[in-house]
């Protein structure tokens, strides 16, 4: 088996705490990397999620209040025709 070589440029201390990682889990951090490269070639994807969806305080407000809705059905509104929803939402507008 031939080996290459990869130069990846790190931020200083993530580096430090990348090399700290791996001798506390006892492997050098070319093992770390090639493992993470092999899991990536085995499973055709990213070994973890990447999101740029992180919600915002607006979004975890609603979120907060929707829970708080669902544990008590007096709060809020119910509707059975959808007409008179949109009739009263766009009165309010």
């Amino acid at each position: 088996m031939s080996t290459a070589t990869i130069n990846v440029r790190l931020d200083a201390d993530l580096k430090k705490q990348f090399e700290d990682f791996c001798n506390d889990v006892g492997m050098s951090v070319s093992t770390a990397i090639n493992l993470c490269v092999r899991r990536i070639v085995k499973d055709n994807k990213l070994p973890f999620e990447i999101s740029s969806d992180i919600p915002n305080e607006e979004t975890l407000a609603a979120i907060e209040e929707v829970k708080r809705m669902r544990a008590d059905p007096n709060l809020g509104k119910t509707y059975t025709d959808v007409d008179q929803m949109m009739e009263e939402i766009l009165a309010d507008a």
